[in-house]
């Protein structure tokens, strides 16, 4: 899929975001002030560069109004309720954007290529799927599906740099290493899920994450031109001089702790 030759450079991908976090400021302007309610789903690859395309497109927005939303496995009791239930208290209100860093998807892969759903489960969901989706876009959600897709030799590089990087161990989970060997086993589980659930209504859009900083373009890009026009200006903001010289911190109570030491 990617080549590495024409891996795009830290600087030219600075270059090529900064005018795209413009237009995201200005698309939260108009969910604003239109009220829109805007939902996109991450799924894809471990490794695929997830968490990194959610903070490319939320970095520059307010975490009041943008959420973003990653379960963690589901509680005993959470197992007994309806599948979708633990999701749609995270839905937004009007105005507000939920990414989610997997979604109930997860029942689709993980859950189905690990074991933990049965088929009659994910048979369930692929049925039903659709269904609750066409409820949130009848609503006048705003529904985006982005899956994430990387070559397994792009997969296994990036593993065995979490693996010695102590500050990306964390994202290495013991599901993440038994899955190794079960990446033809989640194009399959893709495939299935692909062909169930890509409707008119909430059609999946796949992107090429091989090279993660193209990825986040290519997907901010798509999301973007997919919305309504959402140009709304910049409330104008004036300044009016201060009425004399600006003041110094002073302290009565505590003093600030020393700074930390420059060499």
């Amino acid at each position: 899929m990617g080549n590495a030759s024409d891996k795009l450079g830290r600087k030219d991908y600075q270059k090529l975001l900064e005018p795209l976090e413009e237009e995201l400021v200005g698309m939260s302007r108009w969910a604003q002030a239109s009220g829109a309610r805007i939902v996109v789903l991450f799924e894809g690859r471990d490794t695929a560069g997830k968490g990194g395309a959610i903070k490319a497109l939320s970095g520059q927005l307010n975490p009041r109004q943008c959420h973003v939303v990653a379960l963690a496995a589901p509680s005993e009791r959470e197992q007994g309720q309806w599948y979708f239930q633990r999701y749609v208290p995270h839905l937004p209100a009007r105005g507000e954007i939920v990414l989610f860093d997997r979604s109930w998807y997860n029942r689709a892969g993980v859950e189905r290529v690990m074991g933990y759903a049965d088929e009659d489960e994910v048979a369930a969901f692929l049925r039903h799927a659709p269904v609750f989706e066409k409820l949130l876009v009848d609503d006048g959600i705003l529904l985006f599906k982005y899956w994430l897709s990387c070559d397994q030799e792009k997969q296994e590089e990036r593993l065995a740099e979490r693996a010695q990087d102590p500050l990306k161990r964390w994202k290495l989970s013991p599901v993440d290493i038994a899955a190794r060997e079960k990446y033809d086993e989640y194009t399959r589980a893709r495939e299935a899920m692909l062909e169930a659930t890509h409707t008119a209504h909430a059609p999946w859009t796949l992107v090429d994450f091989n090279d993660q900083k193209r990825g986040r373009l290519t997907l901010i890009r798509d999301f973007l031109d997919r919305l309504p026009d959402t140009a709304v200006a910049a409330p104008e903001l004036r300044l009016l001089p201060l009425p004399g010289q600006p003041s110094h911190e002073e302290f009565g109570v505590l003093e600030p702790i020393p700074p930390f030491p420059v060499p």
